[in-house]
């Protein structure tokens, strides 16, 4: 009995020695892999993005490794493929919901359509902005084991101990690149791989951002039919703590509408009555919050809380809560307070809708507010939320800046106030800038030093747009953005003379006023006589 106890107790020491090692040659690995892609982050990543600000390559060449967020996908026998929502997408992809196919049927022949054109064995990504919304750059590396030198610097990879890190560029990137190089610096290029990897800028380096990551992949199995996410962050010694993710509810079962797609059911509880928006002899302040979240990893509590800030703000100068609608996340519940105008960013069509009914219909809106904070692609369009789980942004699941602008054109609010709170917001501007059909369109950016929802959460019903951007260091206004702004939030007047009392601010200004019958009439008629 004695011996078989003993038997028992050394089988269990060895069963903890084993595990104990396992974890130990983990931690190792990961260790080596996160300082060598750290490095190359530090010393590489401005030569290689060129999009990237002076300011921001000098914080960068400053960065430490407690300010990086590691994420990484776990190896096992199966190789994986990293999905990014710009990846190139076909109809041959199985979806989660009722897919019976394999990720890849064939992985040799369809390969390409995601981010690179081979399985690995596993995936690193460093963020160098943790918790920020994304898009931002990060630095994306394939694993591969059983690599020798020589071939991990025929492909400018990172070599360590027989393992190789190779910088991952976007889908189909290598042929863009090299139909762009020219022929002496193919020849260098190949001169650069016979001295090995980190001799000379590689192709990436050169490429001038074409091939710059924005978003965390989806790292699935190539036989994982389910595309399950296997990439995780890593709570690492001496990198960034992971950013949490906000929790998602469940999805309820339907209560009285639902969305029907080919792939998924989404449902709310409440239909979205756009109809019912515009009353008959009333003008009203109206808002569209909308926060797509893309996906659960990338959604995190800022997101809901800049949703909170600036609903109250509305609130406060007077919107009326059944004119504010809010588009949040797959599920759309924000709060108890607000949650019959919340609805799933999943309904792409309905909140186009939204806005353009509210554009088209003659005195619906007199400010017609919009909240912008999405994940962003650096082309500026917005993604909203990946209902099928297939990891890249069908059109369904993406709203780009001519589809906005498209919503927006000849708007007949009096006036329609952008505010865009998320990542390069230059290119709605630039597209804005000179535009005919936005003449009443006022585009305000956030600032490098805070966030626009809590610069503004703070604007009452008396205070001028264009006073509350009187800081020294807040960017310059273009002259038609400036006369947008000369007006409360409500669109009362500034300087009046005599000076609007609260009371008549409130009265004549916030929430909804009626219109003069003869106003109306007045409108109607001239709508009629230009269709004649």
């Amino acid at each position: 009995m004695r011996f078989q106890s003993m038997r028992v107790s050394l089988l269990i020491f060895a069963l903890l020695l084993a595990d104990c090692r396992g974890s130990q040659i983990k931690f190792g690995r990961l260790d080596r892999w996160a300082k060598a892609g750290f490095h190359y982050l530090k010393l590489n990543l401005c030569r290689r993005v060129s999009s990237l600000s002076e300011n921001e390559c000098k914080r960068l060449s400053h960065l430490h490794q407690s300010g990086v967020a590691v994420y990484v996908s776990e190896p096992n026998s199966e190789k994986v493929l990293a999905i990014l929502p710009d990846s190139y997408s076909t109809g041959m992809l199985a979806s989660k919901q009722g897919g019976h196919a394999t990720v890849l049927d064939d992985s040799k022949r369809h390969q390409d359509f995601y981010l690179g054109s081979t399985a690995h064995d596993a995936v690193l990504v460093l963020d160098p902005s943790p918790g920020e919304s994304f898009g931002h750059p990060v630095v994306l590396f394939y694993i591969d084991f059983n690599v020798t030198k020589k071939k991990c610097g025929h492909r400018d990879g990172i070599f360590i101990g027989e393992e190789c890190l190779t910088l991952a560029l976007k889908s189909r990137c290598q042929n863009q690149l090299k139909r762009r190089q020219s022929r002496s610096e193919r020849q260098g290029g190949k001169g650069r791989v016979r001295r090995g990897a980190g001799a000379r800028p590689g192709r990436a380096e050169r490429s001038g951002g074409l091939c710059e990551i924005h978003f965390l992949p989806l790292v699935v199995g190539v036989r994982d039919s389910n595309r399950t996410q296997r990439l995780h962050c890593v709570d690492h010694p001496g990198f960034a703590p992971c950013p949490a993710p906000l929790p998602m509810p469940s999805l309820s079962a339907p209560v009285s509408s639902c969305e029907l797609n080919k792939n998924t059911r989404r449902c709310h509880q409440q239909p979205l009555a756009t109809h019912l928006s515009c009353r008959l002899y009333q003008t009203c302040d109206h808002a569209v919050l909308l926060s797509g979240g893309w996906q659960e990893q990338i959604t995190f509590h800022h997101h809901l809380q800049n949703l909170h800030v600036f609903y109250r703000m509305l609130r406060n100068n007077g919107f009326h809560k059944d004119h504010i609608k809010t588009f949040f996340a797959g599920s759309g519940q924000v709060t108890e307070e607000n949650t019959e105008g919340a609805y799933p960013a999943t309904e792409k069509e309905a909140i186009r809708n939204h806005i353009s009914y509210i554009c088209r219909k003659q005195h619906c809106a007199d400010s017609l507010v919009l909240y912008l904070n999405s994940p962003t692609r650096n082309d500026g369009t917005m993604l909203l939320w990946d209902s099928n789980y297939n990891g890249i942004a069908d059109s369904k699941e993406r709203y780009s800046v001519g589809e906005l602008l498209a919503d927006l054109a000849g708007c007949r609010a009096s006036r329609v106030l952008l505010f865009v709170d998320q990542s390069y917001s230059a290119v709605l501007a630039k597209r804005l800038k000179g535009s005919l059909k936005h003449l009443n369109v006022a585009l305000l950016i956030d600032f490098p030093w805070t966030q626009i929802a809590d610069y503004w959460g703070s604007s009452n019903p008396s205070q001028c747009l264009i006073d509350h951007l009187k800081d020294p260091t807040a960017p310059p206004l273009a002259d038609s953005t400036a006369s947008l702004l000369n007006v409360t939030l409500a669109g009362a007047p500034c300087n009046a003379t005599p000076p609007l009392t609260q009371a008549e601010i409130r009265r004549e200004y916030m929430g909804c006023q009626n219109l003069p019958t003869a106003l109306w009439y007045q409108s109607r008629r001239m709508v009629d006589e230009g269709r004649d």
